[in-house]
């Protein structure tokens, strides 16, 4: 099929070009002779201030050095990749203002790298109204859910109804089965809320006490004495520039008495574990999406990925030790841009004319092997959902150091489907 449409498209331009009509070209037939020199424009909707900005910086380091990858591979289609960024401010207006930028004024191919889901949210149904492909790395269960729309896909990074299901069984018979939740009060912490609550009832565990706090709280330790006395397992997930108060605070308040804790690695993203006050973490557990330091099985494909994107063994840049990367969360960024370019080449893409060719065309992905591309690990994307669902790993906290103790298979991590995308029309 890719062979007789490149024929019929040079046909059909010799046709036009000896009418003397070829400024009326459509825009993929203008592309045809230009494949070379006009860039494939990704717009970067990236969270450089605002409360996702640790996040921002990371996005954007792994952006780059994959563009660059792909890159020096040939392009896409033989066409480089050109990222033009846009601050969103981490907020939901400026996300869909961000959007419409993308699309009306610089001209970009797609939308990409959105991370806080309330922002994603904000900017999706834009998305979807200006038929832009929006790829999104955030996590949220929002894209599976079917709340957004065919043209918002997700898949580099899992969401968080497959990890908690995933993280569930581990916490209720390793950790205990009384547990007290701490979350953001926002979607992606309603997300943890309602699916781990599920997840652990499930396993015959009981939630004793739900403890949502603002993403934009600054001191912590007013809500810990919410925490019941008889609670066997702290749960917590904490986002944005308080990270390391929020640890330390709940260090101080429990002292040596501290129950099992089993947090979110978003509690300690671009945190040092070996900071002073958290000395109280050695023992306790994280889930991780991608592990920070190297395990003593490092793949082949991980010390390429951490070589790229300037991170050392520890997961701090390699240019300097104290700038901790986010690294269980930027892989997804690497990921989804050679998603693109598979999709955009199965697709034969050659411009915005063919936007709804590339959803057709990541839609029908399924298995995505663990490599180069997918450092993180195998993965299996659901077209119908517009969600990838993959492994997770289980790390404890051991001499300063996250060592990797469980992972799980990608069958934890599926669920039923909530929605069908390729039912609705492009």
């Amino acid at each position: 099929m890719t062979a007789t449409s490149k024929f019929s498209r040079r046909g059909m331009l010799k046709s036009v070009a000896a009418g003397g009509v070829a400024a009326s070209l459509p825009l993929w037939a203008r592309y045809t002779d230009a494949q070379t020199s006009e860039p494939i424009k990704v717009g970067f909707q990236v969270h450089r201030t605002g409360i996702g900005a640790a996040y921002g910086r990371w996005y954007d380091r792994t952006t780059t050095a994959a563009a660059a990858l792909i890159n020096e591979n040939g392009g896409i289609n033989g066409r480089s990749v050109e990222i033009v960024a846009e601050d969103d401010g981490t907020d939901p207006k400026r996300g869909a203002e961000v959007v419409e930028k993308f699309a009306n004024q610089h001209g970009c191919d797609i939308a990409f790298g959105t991370l806080f889901s309330h922002v994603v949210i904000g900017s999706a149904p834009r998305a979807g109204e200006l038929k832009i492909p929006y790829f999104v790395v955030s996590e949220g269960h929002h894209v599976a859910s079917g709340m957004l729309n065919r043209y918002t896909l997700q898949p580099g990074i899992t969401d968080v109804k497959s990890q908690v299901q995933a993280m569930a069984p581990y916490v209720h018979s390793t950790l205990g089965k009384k547990v007290t939740m701490i979350y953001p009060d926002f979607a992606f912490g309603h997300d943890h809320r309602d699916y781990f609550s599920a997840a652990m009832e499930a396993q015959g565990g009981e939630i004793l006490e739900k403890i949502a706090i603002p993403p934009t709280e600054t001191s912590f330790t007013k809500y810990f004495p919410k925490i019941p006395r008889d609670t066997d397992v702290l749960y917590h997930v904490m986002v944005g520039p308080a990270v390391l108060t929020f640890v330390k605070e709940l260090g101080e308040f429990f002292g040596p008495s501290a129950p099992a804790i089993f947090g979110f690695i978003d509690s300690l993203e671009a945190v040092d574990v070996t900071s002073p006050g958290l000395e109280f973490l050695d023992g306790t557990y994280f889930w991780e999406g991608n592990p920070r330091y190297a395990q003593a099985d490092q793949s082949d494909a991980d010390k390429f990925y951490r070589e790229r994107v300037g991170v050392d063994a520890n997961g701090a840049s390699v240019s300097d030790p104290a700038d901790v990367s986010t690294y269980a969360h930027m892989f997804g960024c690497w990921e989804t841009l050679h998603v693109v370019k598979a999709g955009m080449e199965a697709a034969g893409y050659a411009g915005p004319g063919d936007r709804g060719k590339l959803i057709e065309a990541v839609e029908a992905m399924t298995d995505m092997a663990e490599g180069i591309e997918h450092p993180q690990g195998a993965k299996v994307f659901n077209g119908k959902t517009h969600q990838v669902f993959g492994h997770q790993y289980i790390s404890q906290v051991q001499g300063g150091k996250l060592v990797r103790v469980h992972t799980t298979s990608i069958e934890d991590t599926f669920y039923p489907d909530e929605v069908d995308y390729t039912a609705q029309a492009l």
